[in-house]
């Protein structure tokens, strides 16, 4: 903060708000202080420096590729309420980043190669290489790298090539014999093989990397010429794009023209060894079209994404996270079969806890079951191999109506979604991809079933995609009922999407972009009333951002009046908490652990009856204002008190929990003396395993006729994968 803050101060003067890249960009820093902790597993330590670097990737080709675009068009003013000018956050951008480049080589060089090596697990430099290792290089260069590489001249005939973004490559001078003039050339590090070599070792691993072994054999790829220097360098390339809804016609295939320009973007960062010459640093820049802004000279590994593979070496256990085996429910697993179990009650499912496999069976199970006659789903993201999308063929296949939402523009999954779309059409489902000018992010699946006493719908309501690969490591919720009032509007909300209607009346869902941020904005001004009638007005949000300034103004003007707001947020935030007068009544903390945390609850305390809601939507502009979101209210009491109870444990979290500061920074929480230490991800495996073990007294409804899976049992937990 540069600008004085007073109680006077209007509520919206950009000094009240953090800039969303210099946010991000300390989210990005608390991942890389996993990486620093000395308490963290040392596996996980080298896992949270590939996720340090694969975040800064994305941010460089969504995020500072727009900025830079606004420099070159001369936009003076930024766009965010905090109003920072476009050259000013790219200017902050840099200096952070190489501050935080800093950071990372240090930790890896002094801290994370010493100790691996202490395991067993070397990664050699060329200097170190003995003769048998050389020999046996030779061997793997010659029958496995040689033949996949393609050095490529660069000269009047031979223009600088298109390298691949995030790609590692080898910038090369050289010059023929007798000859004084200075050639280049490039060669680009396949991203086909592996990123490690394995040596021969007597003990452990022994790794070298890809590009270690390509420059040590560079002559083979220039015969009769004189090598005088070689560098690595990487390429980050401006992957965003924007669809002009005007113009579309066609909008797979316009979003797979945009996928083709998308690999030809514009560079917008340069990576290079920090022993480069100045002159290949200037040829590079001058070939990529770079400002040396643009430039980032690394003193360690390039591409430390590529450390997932070592991080993934088998066995080491001692090295890595406690394993856990995400746990069965037993309102599923004790009914006499799902259907059972989801008209008995209302379930919620607290991922990656509790199995992920509860949603697959959910779509499973509607698609071999003979009384099922139509299942409707969102999809917006989904693994490469998804069981749920084959379910909804085998489901089209049976001669059920299925019906699939898919979010063609999921940033950066819009290949894979165009893939599965085309699949899911081969097998007679109904694709749509909801509204041109809208993101369908919903988390939504409703299965039509005909039962004794006549059609019957179920639902599922989740706060995460349907992915089961991501299942096991983002922390979301997911709920199954089929209470009428919500599977009316689920329905409503499916024809809405695929079809031609006005809004309906909705009875249980909050849907943007119609309707959320009005609704998010009277529960806050609600609770401001409750604080002025003297019945203490509280707040919780756990979310992944909050960006929007209506919502962010409303905090302030909550805190104000004196209601208690505490935000678990754990990505951006442009609030500034504990600011006298403004937000000293707003605390707001994130937690970056094992698990990504990603489940979205809200909490007000409504004069002592609390409202918890729970789903889709962050705090943000484009959640609230571009996105088909939902968010619905958890009545059942007891679950209800299991979200609040989720809250309060996360809260409590004095061990992963870092807390944000008025200027924009964050520091770590660390428990008072007589405080009982708390890191809630570890209380939320615990609660899990004690949550299995439960009796579910009450009758089960009768069995009734069923095709298909039965709910998982305790004898196939292990089989589960979360």
């Amino acid at each position: 903060m540069t600008a004085t803050i007073t109680p006077a101060t209007p509520l919206d003067d950009p000094a009240l708000y953090i800039n969303r890249e210099l946010s991000w960009l300390e989210f990005n820093r608390r991942v890389l202080e996993e990486a620093q902790d000395p308490t963290v597993p040392l596996l996980e330590r080298l896992k949270f420096l590939a996720i340090f670097e694969s975040n800064l990737d994305e941010f460089y080709m969504v995020r500072v590729g727009g900025l830079q675009q606004k420099v070159q068009a001369g936009i003076p003013f930024g766009s965010g309420a905090d109003r920072t000018p476009p050259a000013e956050q790219l200017e902050r951008i840099g200096q952070l980043v190489h501050q935080m480049n800093e950071e990372k080589n240090r930790c890896f060089t002094q801290e994370l190669l010493p100790a691996l090596e202490r395991e067993n697990i070397v990664l050699r430099a060329m200097k170190d290489l003995s003769e048998a290792d050389r020999t046996h290089l030779r061997k793997v260069f010659i029958t496995e790298i040689f033949p996949v590489l393609t050095p490529l001249a660069i000269d009047p005939g031979h223009p600088f090539p298109h390298l691949l973004n995030k790609s590692l490559n080898l910038a090369v001078i050289l010059q023929r014999p007798a000859h004084a003039e200075k050639l280049f050339a490039v060669v680009q590090v396949p991203s086909v093989l592996p990123r490690f070599v394995a040596l021969p070792a007597e003990k452990g691993h022994a790794f070298i990397p890809l590009e270690s072994v390509i420059r040590l054999h560079l002559p083979d790829l220039f015969p009769g010429m004189v090598l005088e220097h070689d560098t690595v360098f990487r390429v980050t390339r401006n992957s965003d794009f924007e669809i002009d809804d005007d113009e579309v016609e066609d909008l797979v295939k316009t979003i797979e023209e945009e996928i083709r320009k998308r690999r030809r973007g514009v560079a917008v960062r340069l990576q290079i060894e920090a022993k480069a010459p100045r002159q290949i640093e200037q040829f590079l820049m001058g070939a990529l079209d770079l400002d040396s802004a643009d430039v980032i000279r690394d003193a360690s590994l390039l591409d430390m994404t590529g450390l997932f593979q070592i991080h993934g070496l088998p066995g080491y256990h001692h090295l890595r996270d406690p394993q856990f085996v995400p746990q069965l429910v037993p309102e599923f697993t004790q009914a006499s079969n799902l259907w059972g179990a989801i008209r008995a009650r209302d379930i919620l499912v607290h991922h990656p806890y509790e199995s992920f496999g509860h949603v697959v069976d959910f779509i499973e199970a509607a698609a071999l079951d003979d009384r099922v006659l139509a299942i409707k789903q969102t999809l917006y993201r989904t693994s490469s191999d998804s069981p749920v999308v084959r379910a909804l063929q085998r489901a089209a296949d049976n001669g059920k109506q299925v019906t699939a939402v898919i979010e063609l523009k999921a940033r950066l999954d819009e290949e894979r979604n165009i893939v599965w779309a085309r699949e899911l059409e081969k097998a007679g489902v109904h694709v749509v991809f909801g509204f041109i000018g809208l993101k369908t992010h919903a988390k939504a699946a409703l299965v039509v079933r005909r039962e004794e006493d006549g059609i019957r719908r179920y639902v599922h309501l989740g706060t995460g995609n349907y992915n089961p690969q991501t299942a096991r490591v983002y922390t979301d919720l997911a709920y199954f009922t089929c209470n009428a009032d919500i599977c009316e509007d689920v329905s409503a909300l499916f024809n809405y999407l695929t079809g031609y209607c006005e809004l309906p009346h909705w009875r249980k869902l909050v849907v943007a972009p119609s309707r959320m941020q009005t609704f998010m904005i009277e529960k806050i001004h609600a609770e401001i009333e409750h604080q002025k009638a003297g019945k203490n007005g509280r707040i919780i949000a756990k979310i992944n951002g909050l960006l929007e300034p209506a919502v962010v103004q409303a905090l302030y003007r909550a805190s104000q009046a004196g209601v208690k707001i505490d935000l678990i947020c754990r990505g951006i935030c442009a609030l500034r908490p504990g600011i006298p007068g403004l937000s000293e009544n707003i605390r707001c903390i994130s937690i970056v652990d094992r698990f990504l945390e990603h489940s979205r609850i809200y909490y007000f305390e409504n004069a002592g009856d609390p409202q918890v809601y729970m789903g889709s939507a962050d705090w943000m502009d484009r959640n609230l204002s571009r996105r088909v979101e939902i968010v619905f209210a958890v009545d059942p009491p007891d679950l209800k008190q299991r979200l609040i109870e989720i809250l309060n444990i996360t809260l409590s979290d004095n061990v992963k929990a870092r807390e944000l500061l008025p200027d924009g920074s964050y520091r770590r929480v660390v428990p008072g003396p007589e405080q009982a230490r708390c890191r809630s991800q570890e209380r939320f495996l615990e609660q899990a395993t004690q949550n299995a073990n439960r009796r579910i007294f009450e009758i089960q409804p009768p069995p009734d006729p069923f095709v298909g899976p039965q709910p998982r049992t305790r004898r196939s937990r292990k089989k589960q994968t979360g």
